[in-house]
């Protein structure tokens, strides 16, 4: 995750506090799948979700002490996902049991069942965030999800969100067919009071992985990554309470150090220490997943490999104790890449960007990432 608001922040103010990074010998931040089922079905869902019951679900009392078992891990964030969370019928039990162990606790949620008791509920667990998904405009979004109506009604749970005092959030993963959706999306975040942007890059997992001929091309990434640089500058220049974060394209980081050569030259050598200071890509270090059934995961992309069922064995045996050799090769630094990414000669900046994109595209897990978006001009 590249917090680009944050991160261009700091550049510009060095008496900003300095953020540390979660690493390999503390508790990582936790995206727990609670549940698989969804009422919409998505082009681009991880989960391959769909609305109906899957088996063999972690039930209430193995979840109330999976919550204790991440506190004494270490981990400093639960991130409640689905499917859609909002499905669970005990959600608010491990929400407020979560809270009460001293965690930051998310929400993500399509948004479409936020009504406004929904949000009062939302409230009363005491919920730090709600990321709410909005692929592009209605007619692109209402297609992409699958549901008609879908936009208007994720749009109207923000604002009963927001009417509830809860901080919510747009989530938008860009395509081909949507991508150009993007300054609508932004002109609509003043309007709706909405402070936070998270741009998901497409990634190869579960439908994703079958409809990813849908991704953009790497010309129309960079020029939406661009936008949204000269974005957060103008922002900050303007005293403007918005915050951009892109995800799952740790290129990204390059990306914005040229950025920087060319706008904010006098800035590049402590861009640079920054970067490296980030080291981008975070699975299986300052990243988990747990989905619906109890198997750990290095991040949400990873279904497919296991580290451990948390049945079985205590979270903190499963992440710290393993000699998984995934987890040991994505712990590795530098990581054993190949083609383009072991030859980038800014391989410590992005972290060999992600995984398992390169997997799903050629079956090993240390090959080039075809997302990477930079030329070879720039990168070797």
């Amino acid at each position: 995750m590249f917090r680009l608001t944050q991160f261009l922040s700091r550049l510009l103010r060095p008496e900003a506090a300095r953020r540390s990074r979660v690493n390999a010998t503390t508790g990582p931040v936790i995206v727990w799948n609670l549940i698989r089922r969804c009422n919409l079905a998505c082009v681009h869902c991880y989960s391959a979700s769909a609305d109906r019951d899957f088996r063999g679900e972690l039930t209430h009392e193995e979840a109330l002490r999976l919550v204790g078992e991440c506190r004494q891990a270490g981990v400093p964030a639960l991130i409640l996902s689905g499917g859609e969370p909002l499905l669970r019928p005990d959600l608010f039990d491990i929400a407020r049991a979560a809270k009460e162990a001293g965690f930051y606790v998310g929400l993500s949620s399509n948004g479409t069942l936020m009504d406004h008791p929904m949000a009062q509920r939302i409230a009363q667990a005491g919920f730090h965030y709600v990321g709410v998904s909005l692929d592009g405009l209605e007619a692109n979004h209402d297609r992409m999800r699958g549901m008609p109506g879908a936009f208007r009604r994720s749009l109207e749970g923000i604002r009963h969100c927001r009417a509830e005092g809860v901080q919510a959030g747009i989530r938008f993963t860009p395509t081909r067919e949507n991508v150009a959706d993007l300054p609508g999306l932004l002109a609509l975040m003043p309007e709706e009071g909405v402070e936070r942007l998270y741009l998901s890059h497409w990634n190869h997992a579960g439908r994703g992985r079958a409809n990813r001929e849908a991704d953009t091309d790497h010309q129309a990434t960079r020029h939406t990554m661009e936008m949204l640089f000269d974005l957060a500058l103008h922002d900050l220049e303007n005293g403007t309470s918005r915050e951009i974060v892109t995800g799952n394209n740790d290129a990204d980081g390059v990306f914005f150090l040229f950025w920087v050569e060319r706008r904010l030259p006098h800035l590049l050598a402590r861009a640079e220490a920054m970067l490296l200071e980030w080291g981008g890509n975070a699975s299986g270090v300052g990243i988990a997943n747990i989905d619906e059934q109890g198997e750990v995961h290095p991040d949400i992309f990873w279904r497919h490999h296991s580290l451990g069922n948390v049945r079985n064995r205590p979270f903190a045996d499963i992440w710290f104790g393993n000699d998984d050799p995934l987890l040991a090769g994505l712990r590795q630094k530098p990581r054993p890449v190949k083609g383009r990414c072991g030859q980038c000669r800014y391989l410590a900046i992005c972290g060999g960007n992600t995984r398992v994109r390169a997997y799903q595209s050629t079956g090993d897990h240390w090959a080039e990432d075809p997302g990477c978006y930079l030329t070879d001009a720039e990168i070797l």
